[in-house]
């Protein structure tokens, strides 16, 4: 049994497939430790409903007014576009890699370092504006009930956040998967019930109306406002692809990814809906422009005054979303970064799993420590605000650029590989048009005057195209040194590191 059992785990060190023939280590996730539910949860999460739902929506009322939900519908549809682009490329190369194996294969290795280098922003960034988040959005609230709690007190919530995230990560995919399922639906169902309560107080003031442009804002009347709107509130969709790094770790990965990544965009595009349409009717669809994110005029604001004690579900929703988001982040960052570092493309000290729990400790530690290091280091140098309306600018306008060049490589792929099984409107028109969605939502979260309803970023919000553009370069610059002197480990960015390769 003993000599059974050593037998075995030498047999699981042995490189196999396309790494033996290119004398690369194999390194091995735990296979099969997830399926359907945890990963969908972990897209679901990644998608932060509550905090989409209570403060990244509202941004676009200013400017679809009342037909809001209509906004709300016609980002949902553009959404789904690139979700489809996302989950065909899953399906034929799950890989923790994900979005970088995508452009690897689909365009070119050099683009596919670019994007994976970008998404590693992005997810390493998300943790830290969700903890600013969670810490000022704690502190703001305990200083309205208690008024002796400092304002200013939000770092602590911070640490707290960050220790929860640094713990379940340790523990490994299991656990991390649990807490993001857990949260996840608790707070979707705390939206579900408030929305049911919504309507229901509505009555007859329900109207399919707010499907129309009729309700829009005289400043923004018609299908001009309700464009703006949902170019505001596509933002809000930002996260359904995050089930794709995890696909190492889940079971029948080509078929349950593809699930995960549309069921989740579906799935949370009909919640915000719901919801959008709840509070819309019961606002009063006329007066809806002035609703958003914080005061009277909120989610917070109306539970408050209408519903009672309810709003400390609300708040505890919001709260619960945070950190859901970043753990969901810190999963897709950490199975990034080993992916990269497997392959001799990132320090490989990276690809370096917990002997028992098979969690990148490498990358969970630097994650651990550059999240809260950046949200305090942001937080007190520019406040707290200020400091997340920076990290979310950096993240959405990098994560959009990464759309786009998902959506060309399902084209590039499909076209260049798999000939035989291209099909013109899920591989070609699907993509043509999630790129036309994004590209305005990529000028809008950049703050780039191109539209009239683009608000143009001040300092030290504007900083943030600039910090994505040189982010990029410097990846640009590392990739084509490794395409140069390493063009098999850049390739192998590409590959599908599974038993059961992708030919």
């Amino acid at each position: 049994m003993g000599d059974g059992n050593a037998r075995q785990r030498k047999r699981r060190g042995r490189p196999r497939g396309r790494h033996a023939r290119q004398g690369l280590p194999e390194v091995s996730l735990r296979r099969d430790a997830v399926g359907l539910r945890d990963v969908l949860f972990q897209s679901v999460t990644s998608m932060a409903p509550g905090a989409a739902i209570a403060v990244s929506i509202p941004a676009g009322a200013a400017f679809a007014g009342g037909a809001l939900p209509l906004s709300v519908l016609i980002a949902l549809v553009a959404c789904l576009f690139t979700a489809s682009s996302v989950a065909e490329l899953a399906r034929h190369l799950p890989s923790a890699g994900s979005v970088a194996a995508y452009s690897s294969r689909g365009l070119h290795p050099v683009v596919g370092y670019v994007v994976a280098w970008v998404y590693l922003l992005v997810e390493a960034l998300v943790p830290a504006l969700l903890l600013v988040q969670l810490g000022f959005t704690v502190a703001g609230t305990a200083h309205q009930e208690w008024p002796g709690y400092p304002q200013n007190l939000w770092w602590p919530w911070v640490l707290a956040g960050a220790a929860v995230i640094a713990v379940t990560g340790y523990y490994g995919i299991r656990a991390a998967a649990r807490l993001g399922t857990v949260l996840g639906a608790f707070e979707v169902l705390v939206f579900v019930v408030f929305a049911g309560l919504l309507i229901a107080h509505a009555g007859r003031h329900n109207t399919l109306t707010v499907f129309g442009t009729a309700h829009t804002p005289a400043a923004h009347e018609g299908v001009g406002g309700v464009i703006a709107g949902s170019v505001y509130t596509v933002l809000a969709f930002a996260g359904f692809e995050a089930a794709a790094p995890l696909a190492e770790e889940t079971r029948d990965p080509r078929r349950t990814l593809r699930r995960a990544v549309l069921g989740s965009a579906l799935a949370i595009g009909l919640l915000f809906i719901l919801t959008t349409y709840a509070m819309t009717v019961f606002y009063g669809p006329d007066a809806f422009d002035a609703f958003g994110a914080s005061g009277a005029a909120s989610w917070d604001g109306v539970a408050r005054a209408s519903f009672g004690a309810f709003w400390v579900l609300v708040f505890l929703a919001v709260v619960n979303s945070t950190i859901a988001n970043a753990n969901a982040a810190a999963n897709a960052s950490t199975r990034t970064a080993f992916a990269l570092g497997r392959v001799g493309v990132f320090p490989r000290s990276f690809a370096r799993l917990h002997p028992v729990h098979r969690s990148p400790v490498v990358g969970l530690l630097v994650q651990c420590l550059a999240a809260p290091a950046a949200a305090l280091g942001l937080g007190f140098a520019y406040g707290p605000d200020t400091a997340f309306l920076l990290l979310a600018t950096v993240v959405v306008t990098a994560i959009i650029s990464v759309y786009l060049l998902t959506n060309l490589a399902c084209a590039g792929y499909f076209l260049r590989r798999r000939r035989a099984e291209f099909r013109p409107v899920r591989h070609l028109l699907f993509p043509v048009l999630g790129i036309a969605a994004f590209t305005p939502a990529l000028l809008t979260a950049a703050g780039l005057p191109v539209f009239s309803f683009v608000t143009e970023l001040t300092a030290p919000v504007s900083f943030a195209g600039a910090v994505v553009a040189l982010w990029s370069a410097a990846g640009l610059v590392i990739a084509v040194v490794l395409w140069r002197r390493h063009p098999d480990r850049l390739a192998a960015t590409g590959l599908v590191h599974l038993d059961q390769e992708s030919p």
